[in-house]
């Protein structure tokens, strides 16, 4: 029994001394060893300057004043870290020598300053010597030597950080204020975790994961890597392996279900994005980031909106603007926000997109103003190709696409491989140009279209019924659908079978003079057009009927959508019969045209031979009444005008003569 109290008396002495070891340690002493430590191992000076206090619970440690951390010796910014105050846990083997172990660190409004050089070298590589940033040896005939560096932390808390990020290569600077980070990092061969929020905008934007070999990481290798960030709107994740040159490999997902609310959060704002690109996205893939800033995305799926997709792509990040080479393959893309000039999703023929507008009983025709923002044009260059099943773009609808798309300077080159639609074909290539306002143009061939259903679609004109091919070549300009229309210019033919208009009866018209209501068949039907400012002219469409034939000529109104044309059919007597032609004047707007006979026009052409033989047998009873009346007489081969006025100068110059008498 004696020997179990004498056990507890040295227990209870050897506490007394550990005890008062504490309170008799310096913490001058722990913060000195502890920056001498810090400084070793990173090869960056550590200074701690203020007034130094000893915690003793819950750990052990230290608490300074004003702390900083050298910066990189090729840099003159200042220090890489600094901070208000600096509270430092060690472990107790302190106390009996040795080298101090940092259990737990916690910096108080630090300001950490993260650079790239010009020549790629980055500040936050540390415990490296002797090592260029190529991974080659900095002088020649010396081998590369590296120091590890032994640090760890059981928890490392940061608050009210200010984060600033420059890159003296690109001229580059972006900063992030009041932000917090959680670390924990037990062991420097093992795994860490951490928990880290930003606020670029004042909301909180959360990023947390894991490193699974912190040591390599630091040192410049590849890691095991896994994070999550998560902003209002959405989140992002990432699985994989990575480094800090920054090399990435592995698996990404996106969640975002309201994109403009996530990127608002992240530090864009302003985005306005259409219905059906955007709104909400979904995707995932495989992902790889290379040293040379280049990405690769593999097996990636996207859903957008209701639209989904599968892409393979490469990006350049490398350049003035990122180059993307990327493979798109979709079913049924509904893309007919694009035609409302806005990102209300509104469109089509009756929307304000082109065609009639109907606000209750009121009608308005006219396309939109709205202004067409085109800046996503200089965002990148490249070539992305698509092939979807169907496309829908409101005013237009396609099915099968094959398209090309090439983007350099902020013009945008469409190449319409194939083109399905409307019964038939369409090629050729559609421009969009932003480099100094905003330009559309083409040069597109359509074979076997139904031009019902496509001026349908165009103009909201569904009396034209028949099929035949088009060909069209444009260019507009201005930044809204209404100033492009308006300044439209360049040429169009077209050529169909068989077809029919509805609306007005031919027939009928040429027998009561009433054409409206009822059908008028066509065999085949030709025209051409040139376009200037806004307007189509025609001057020889003509069309062959079964037992008539017609011209027409006139005038379209593409900006204004309105039209006067003169439709001129000649029913057919006889194989020598000239037949009865009436004009038929179409005038008005697309959405209400009316179908008029031009009266005076029938008459010049039914009536001429009949008209020039009335004015003759008018002409001679007028000079017989003259003759009568004058006293006049015509000679042979002589007008009535010219025998009055014959007679009229020779009764002058009997007068003139009379004053010399």
């Amino acid at each position: 029994m004696k020997w179990i109290i004498r056990l507890l008396g040295l227990v209870l002495v050897m506490a007394a001394i550990v005890l008062g070891a504490l309170f008799f340690l310096p913490g001058d002493r722990i913060a000195k060893i502890a920056a001498d430590q810090i400084s070793a191992m990173t090869g960056r000076q550590v200074t701690m300057a203020g007034e130094t206090r000893l915690s003793f619970y819950p750990v052990l440690g230290i608490s300074t004043g004003k702390v900083a951390v050298a910066n990189a010796g090729w840099s003159e910014a200042g220090p890489m870290i600094s901070a208000d105050s600096f509270k430092v846990g060690v472990d107790p083997s302190v106390l009996w020598g040795g080298d101090i172990r940092i259990t737990g660190l916690e910096a108080v409004n630090p300001t950490i300053l993260l650079e790239r050089a010009a020549d790629g070298r980055v500040n936050w590589e540390l415990g490296v010597e002797g090592v260029a940033p190529s991974g080659k040896a900095a002088e020649p005939g010396k081998p590369a030597q590296s120091r590890t560096l032994a640090l760890t932390l059981d928890r490392a808390l940061i608050t009210g950080a200010t984060l600033r990020y420059i890159d003296h290569g690109t001229g580059q600077q972006n900063t992030l204020a009041n932000s917090d980070l959680d670390l924990r990092w037990p062991a420097y061969q093992g795994e860490a975790t951490f928990d880290a929020v930003l606020r670029p905008t004042g909301q909180d934007v959360k990023i947390s994961g894991a490193l699974g070999t912190v040591a390599k990481f630091i040192e410049g290798g590849i890691s095991e890597m896994q994070a999550t960030l998560t902003a209002p709107g959405g989140s992002l994740s990432f699985d994989g392996r990575g480094a800090t040159l920054p090399q990435l490999a592995g698996a990404f997902n996106a969640d975002l279900k309201d994109t403009a609310k996530f990127l608002g959060a992240v530090g864009i704002s302003g985005v306005d994005i259409p219905k059906g690109l955007g709104r909400a996205i979904t995707a995932k893939g495989d992902l790889t980031i290379t040293d040379d800033m280049r990405i690769t995305l593999r097996d990636g799926s996207l859903k957008l909106d209701h639209n989904s997709l599968n892409i393979a792509a490469d990006v350049n990040l490398a350049g003035a603007r990122p180059k993307v080479n990327a493979q798109l393959r979709a079913g049924a893309l509904d893309l007919s926000a694009l035609a409302s000039g806005n990102s209300t999703g509104a469109g089509g023929s009756g929307g304000s997109g082109g065609g009639a507008t109907t606000t209750g009983t009121a009608v308005s025709t006219g396309w939109s103003k709205d202004r067409i923002d085109a800046s996503a044009l200089g965002l990148l260059d490249g070539k992305i190709a698509l092939v979807a099943s169907a496309l829908d773009f409101g005013t237009f609808n396609f099915g099968k696409t094959r398209i090309l798309t090439t983007i350099h300077k902020s013009r945008a080159v469409f190449d319409l491989s194939e083109l399905n639609g409307y019964g038939g074909l369409v090629s050729g290539e559609f421009v969009v140009n932003n480099r100094s306002g905003l330009s559309v143009g083409g040069d597109m061939n359509a074979k076997g279209i139904n031009m019902k259903t496509l001026l349908t679609d165009a103009a909201g004109i569904g009396r034209f019924s028949t099929s035949g091919a088009a060909s069209l070549k444009f260019l507009g300009v201005g930044a809204s659908v209404d100033a492009i229309m308006k300044s439209l210019k360049g040429s169009a033919s077209v050529r169909t079978g068989k077809g029919h208009i509805s609306g007005f009866d031919l027939d009928k018209l040429m027998r009561s003079g009433n054409g409206t209501g009822g059908t008028t068949v066509f065999d085949r039907m030709s025209a051409s057009f040139i376009i200037s400012g806004g307007q189509m002219q025609n001057n020889d469409l003509t069309m062959s009927m079964p037992l008539a034939k017609a011209t027409g000529a006139g005038r379209i109104g593409l900006g204004n959508q309105d039209i006067d044309y003169t439709f001129t059919p000649t029913i057919l007597t006889g194989k020598k019969d000239r037949g009865l032609a009436i004009p038929v004047r179409i005038h008005g707007p697309w959405s209400n045209p009316r179908f008029t006979p031009d009266l005076e026009k029938a008459i010049d052409l039914n009536l001429k031979e009949e008209k020039k033989k009335l004015e003759k047998k008018a002409r001679k009873e007028v000079n017989k009444r003259l003759e009568k009346e004058l006293g006049v007489k015509t000679e042979e081969g002589q007008s009535v005008e010219d025998a009055v006025r014959k007679k009229l100068e020779k009764d002058a110059a009997k007068e003139i003569f009379k004053l010399f008498d």
